[in-house]
């Protein structure tokens, strides 16, 4: 869907989970010094503004990052790269997965990020102007499809559709299914929102019955605003990098204490 745009929501309790964990992913990827892929289904503008009216208004970033920045180490992959945005771009600047990943990726790595909104695509070419990325205006799915397995074969594949698309829920274990069959040896890894609509249930069934190994992680938290439906956030992951499990219960013990 073409009206999504991610300022109203950037920077929130999701982003966090959800950035946190692929900071963490992509420096641990980047240990070793083979080059790999990254790929980006739905990639958005890659740099936000949090001073702006969009982010203001639903007040998500002031309860998700502007609350809890304090949970991440200066080491944390995604503390540094906070810190170099912020260094590059005001104190208000936000950096959406494209970022994290040109950020923590290196020359010898290849970034392919799909973005179909002509406003936001044409903002994400912008931000990443200086960084060595491929941005393709295409469906996310059809890209990964075209890709996988891509060369260099290590590497990640992130899926982070906005859901606005309902069909979105039953589509994308199918998707998973196919990429996962073609890229034997990559990371896949799925963001879904936890909604007091339980609309992401039927999808989370069948992708854990087609893959009882993956790892699911999961956090809750308020919700931002009274009646707002998103209570949650979840990663299901396929072939997740050793340690995942460790850093991502760090985590969930930080989003713990916002329970009180």
């Amino acid at each position: 869907m073409l009206s999504y745009q991610h300022i109203y929501h950037a920077g929130n309790l999701a982003d966090v989970h959800k950035h946190a964990m692929l900071a963490w992913m992509l420096d641990y990827l980047t240990r070793k010094d083979k080059p790999l892929s990254y790929i980006e289904t739905h990639a958005g503008r890659a740099l936000y503004d949090l001073g702006d009216a969009a982010a203001v208004k639903t007040g998500e970033a002031a309860q998700g990052i502007g609350k809890v920045a304090n949970w991440f180490k200066a080491e944390h992959p995604y503390a540094r790269v906070l810190d170099e945005v912020h260094a590059a771009h005001g104190a208000q600047a936000y950096p959406g997965s494209p970022m994290i990943a040109a950020r923590l990726l290196r020359s010898t790595d290849r970034i392919d990020l799909a973005e179909l909104h002509p406003a936001e695509e044409a903002s994400l070419r912008a931000a990443l102007a200086d960084w060595p990325v491929r941005v393709h205006r295409r469906d996310g799915f059809e890209l990964a499809h075209a890709l996988c397995p891509p060369t260099p074969r290590r590497g990640l594949l992130l899926i982070d559709p906005s859901y606005e698309i309902k069909s979105d829920y039953e589509t994308i274990p199918g998707h998973i299914a196919r990429i996962a069959r073609a890229w034997n040896v990559g990371i896949v890894a799925l963001w879904y929102p936890i909604l007091t609509s339980d609309a992401h249930r039927g999808m989370l069934r069948a992708l854990t019955k087609a893959h009882p190994e993956a790892i699911r992680h999961e956090v809750t938290f308020p919700p931002a605003r009274p009646g707002h439906g998103m209570i949650g956030s979840g990663l299901f992951v396929l072939r997740a990098p050793y340690g995942f499990e460790d850093a991502a219960a760090n985590l969930s013990r930080h989003f713990d204490s916002l329970k009180g």
